[in-house]
């Protein structure tokens, strides 16, 4: 799983429902025809924007289709469906679904959201895939309005379609054990957004989009979600898109492919009356949607489901995938935010022998051991939270040997993968843009620091915070100007890069040798600054170098 375990203040993703602003109609309400009917959407005034909100791109995984490889739609209509409300959140186990009345396995659709005159038009498209850890999350999240990115695309000048998608989530999507595999029926939730892909290939002309010009983008187990494509079936080019976005996550899985939970499937059945079922799979297709979702919401955290190498959508370490060249070879954004440790690394760490305990609970001793090496008690450049002068030691809960620690599992969770990718992408003469996010929003403690999700804001140029209070707090409320301005510097890349691939002259290409990251610093002269890819290279190169053989992955 791949929840922050620290600072619920900044972290907390509960969200509102609605992911666009305000909506306004005018007379003439928006209209696209697709492969099975015509649909009519909403325009916004304010924005002068079309919405296309709720289009189902699967048939509903429900009843025989539930641990289903997901179906493309069958049927079409006469006359005009309309698309002016979004679908309810798939099921999910966590802050981001806790707020939502409704939650269903009825959930595969998207959103569309347009600039409005433009409907003849071929513009670059943008489809968001959201983070959750693959357990929690939506399409849906007011966090992730993608009306405000699309309206800078067209204040500078280089409009775009924004596209967001719901995917299947925890058991629902990613369920484990060996009559799955043996079935065909894991990694559902990749599964479902890669149909969503295919629709957009099919459909997005309809609304103006080029569906040669389709840019995927995702963070956290978002960002794993596209890296994920990039290595799909070995690595094989299906030209569903020609550019990538990875914030805080790639291609490397974050966890370990083997190291799932090989009783989690068998506990279910034995729970849910299936064990002497000659059909377990059909028999947990039968089970109330009710009975089934209440049982994983009490298992959830006990069994874990996650992504399995199947030998078909993965088809195997998608590390050594990368050793060799297999991956889909299109330019990429990767990126990961200073002080990723502080969301995944242990609290309490007081001593050396406290953080070669936790080593060695997941880790071979002789490796602990030189990771220990790697990351020392005296380290000093690269110490996480990176903005704290070296010396200082945090409190409890943290730990006199924190800071190390969280070093270590920022790199093996987040940043390893990052410059992994961004060197793989290099020796084969692909354009990479790397960066890291190096400032800590409104909200968050200097013992937290930049860490996991913090960038999401000012990606999104969600300037406003919607979607934030009152849960959490407004990241850019009592900051200076340079905040707002850093989105604007962020969001305005963001856009370029799905606009031509490439996001900007201030952003070199990471090349061979030492490469270079930009690092985005609303607090640094002209809001960044380039710096060699080279800061903690013991512990990252002993990370890489192990990928396979020790993490699994």
């Amino acid at each position: 799983m791949l929840f922050p375990k620290l600072y619920t203040g900044a972290l907390v993703w509960v969200t509102a429902v609605l992911a666009t602003p305000a909506v306004e109609q005018s007379s003439a309400a928006p209209t696209a025809t697709v492969k099975n009917g015509t649909y009519a959407g909403l325009h916004s005034i304010p924005y002068n924007q079309d919405y296309f909100l709720g289009i189902p791109f699967a048939q509903p995984p429900v009843g025989d289709l539930r641990f289903q490889v997901p179906q493309s739609l069958n049927s079409s209509w006469v006359g005009t469906r309309p698309a002016t409300k979004y679908s309810v959140a798939c099921v999910g186990y966590g802050s981001d679904d806790s707020v939502y009345p409704e939650l269903s396995e009825d959930c595969l659709y998207l959103n569309i959201v347009r600039p409005s005159g433009y409907a003849s038009q071929n513009l670059p498209v943008a489809l968001w895939i959201h983070g959750g850890g693959l357990t929690e999350g939506s399409g849906i999240d007011q966090r992730y309005n993608i009306s405000f990115i699309v309206k800078k695309s067209v204040d500078i000048g280089k409009p775009i379609i924004a596209v967001s998608i719901n995917y299947r989530l925890s058991m629902w999507g990613f369920i484990t054990g060996d009559e799955v595999l043996q079935s065909g029926v894991a990694n559902l939730g990749f599964r479902d957004q890669r149909l969503a892909m295919h629709w957009l290939k099919e459909n997005i002309v309809s609304f103006g989009g080029n569906p040669n010009k389709i840019t995927i983008w995702g963070e956290s187990a978002g960002a794993l979600s596209v890296g994920m494509h990039l290595t799909a079936y070995g690595g094989r080019d299906d030209h569903l898109f020609r550019g990538a976005i990875m914030e805080s996550g790639n291609p490397v899985f974050y966890g370990s492919f083997g190291g799932w939970n090989r009783t989690s499937f068998t506990t279910a059945i034995n729970s849910l009356g299936c064990s002497s079922a000659s059909d377990k799979l059909q028999c947990l297709r039968q089970i109330p949607f009710a009975t089934l979702n209440t049982w994983i919401n009490a298992t959830q955290s006990s069994l874990g489901w996650q992504p399995l190498v199947d030998g078909d959508f993965i088809q195997g370490y998608t590390s050594l995938q990368l050793e060799r060249g297999q991956f889909v070879h299109v330019p990429i954004i990767s990126g990961a935010n200073s002080d990723e440790g502080t969301a995944f690394g242990p609290v309490g760490i007081n001593s050396t022998q406290d953080f070669l305990d936790k080593l060695e609970s997941t880790l071979p001793a002789p490796f602990a051991t030189a990771v220990l090496s790697a990351y020392p008690a005296t380290i000093t450049y690269g110490a996480v939270p990176t903005s704290l002068p070296p010396s200082d030691v945090l409190p409890e809960p943290f730990g006199s040997s924190y800071r190390r620690s969280a070093a270590y599992y920022g790199d093996a969770t987040m940043i390893a993968h990052r410059r992994l990718t961004c060197q793989t992408w290099a020796s084969n003469n692909v354009h990479a843009y790397c960066y890291r996010f190096n400032t800590i929003p409104n909200g968050v403690p200097s013992s937290i620091g930049a860490t996991h999700f913090q960038e999401v804001a000012f990606v999104f140029n969600n300037k406003g915070g919607l979607g934030y209070p009152p849960v959490s707090v407004d990241p850019f409320s009592g900051e200076p100007q340079s905040y707002k301005d850093l989105s604007d510097k962020m969001s305005t890349a963001w856009v370029n890069f799905v606009y031509s691939g490439n996001p900007g002259s201030f952003w070199p290409k990471y090349s061979l040798g030492v490469g270079e990251n930009y690092v985005f610093d609303a607090n640094a002269t002209k809001l960044g600054y380039v710096e060699p890819d080279s800061w903690r290279n013991d512990g990252i190169s002993l990370i890489n170098k192990h990928n396979a053989i020790v993490y699994s992955r």
